[in-house]
């Protein structure tokens, strides 16, 4: 095997786990906005308990995008690239201290 051949397998590899791993994440979220809304949908109400639990998932599923773009800094080729990968990861990152926040801050109100 030459090494290009090596790593186009090792780039494929990488792509296509990225990708499994974003689905995962999203999937998470999926499942999460289903759950959360047919819930509010019995009960008429968003309580706490639903809030929280869906802020969860959606950091839960948040971590397995951001793994998914990590997996993605393996096969970048250009700056470009890297500055617009390091903007999702920083925007994601971001967003899932914000969620994170609002958990801790609703744990403290319990």
């Amino acid at each position: 095997m030459t090494l290009e051949a090596f790593e186009s397998a090792l780039n494929t590899f990488f792509s296509i786990s990225a990708h499994i791993l974003e689905i995962f994440g999203a999937f998470i979220i999926i499942f999460a906005s289903i759950k959360t809304f047919i819930y509010f949908l019995s009960t008429r109400s968003a309580k706490r308990e639903a809030t929280l639990s869906f802020a969860r998932f959606l950091v839960f599923g948040l971590e397995f995008k951001m793994a998914g773009e990590i997996l993605r800094t393996v096969i970048v080729r250009s700056l470009s690239e890297i500055l617009i990968l390091a903007a999702v990861i920083v925007l994601r990152f971001l967003l899932n201290l914000i969620l994170q926040w609002e958990i801790h801050q609703e744990d403290k109100v319990k």
